[in-house]
């Protein structure tokens, strides 16, 4: 089920699917949100949860007992419930059931808000503990921008800008297995800007951790349109694209990541996931600003 919510500045579409944002348009009916062409990607915004990137041979451990999970886990392809609904907000949830029990031994709710404000689009996870006894979990967002915006732009005349001048490594992947290694190469010397380029996506993502800057804008030389998106209190920023002349660019800020390759520990033992005790709730909040 589609829902449509806006302002003067934005019209946002979300499906029920996978709570997923399907549609971002500003004030001129231009659409700044990857259209899902499976030529491509055939997804506009999944949301990543109970993992984020992929687990060791698409299997976990859970107190001696194994289980299996696909990259980025479930939530992405399951139905969300419409909580609320007003003409600047909604509210999605995904409540655990025998189903997911069968690949994730947790009982949680998740909660996806969506909400406009001016000219901003503010997108808050909450992760609520139903079980009882701790949860362990990652999450992450997902969403992919029409790269070029225009029809008579390319991807090369655009770039991203951080925030703020970055001395930051690349965390590197293990492109056949796509895990993360222990390897990490300097990128960026005390810049702001990355050139979009296709080749930049050869060896997959773009993954940077803590970063000083908490919003990235994606610009282009041909005329002012631009998004920024806020990712303040998210520890890890994946930049993709899929592999060739792909017209899109995803800026995915994460609490998590995939497996590193040499990881062979419990779930509850992985690096940079989060956990949640009886009754308590986590909550994150990124946004989108379209100029």
């Amino acid at each position: 089920m589609l829902k449509t919510i806006s302002n003067k500045n934005l019209k946002i579409v979300v499906d029920s699917s996978g709570a997923q944002l399907i549609s971002i348009k500003n004030s001129s009916n231009i659409e700044f949100l990857w259209t899902a062409d499976k030529k491509y990607w055939g997804r506009h915004a999944p949301i990543l949860f109970p993992i984020v990137g992929k687990v060791k041979n698409n299997e976990y451990t859970v107190n001696g007992k194994v289980f299996e999970l696909g990259q980025h886990g479930f939530a992405r392809d399951l139905e969300f419930d419409l909580k609320e609904s007003s003409t600047s907000k909604l509210t999605y949830s995904l409540k655990y059931d025998e189903n997911t029990l069968k690949k994730y031994p947790y009982k949680f709710e998740l909660i996806i808000t969506y909400e406009i404000i001016e000219d901003s689009l503010f997108i808050n996870y909450e992760v609520i503990n139903l079980d009882d006894k701790r949860i362990y979990f990652s999450i992450g967002a997902h969403p992919g921008f029409k790269c070029p915006i225009l029809e008579n732009e390319s991807f090369e005349d655009y770039y991203l800008e951080f925030e703020n001048n970055e001395t930051i490594n690349r965390e590197c992947l293990n492109t056949e297995l796509g895990l993360f290694s222990r390897k990490s190469i300097p990128y960026l010397k005390n810049e702001k800007i990355i050139k979009l380029n296709h080749e930049l996506f050869n060896e997959d993502a773009l993954i940077f951790k803590n970063l000083k800057s908490s919003k990235i804008s994606l610009r282009n030389n041909k005329n002012e349109y631009s998004l920024t998106v806020d990712f303040k209190g998210f520890p890890f920023l994946g930049i993709w694209s899929q592999k060739g002349e792909s017209p899109f660019i995803c800026i995915e800020p994460w609490y998590g990541h995939a497996d590193f390759e040499d990881f062979d520990g419990d779930f509850s033992d992985k690096e940079d996931s989060l956990y949640l005790d009886i009754n308590k709730k986590f909550n994150c909040t990124y946004s989108i600003k379209l100029r």
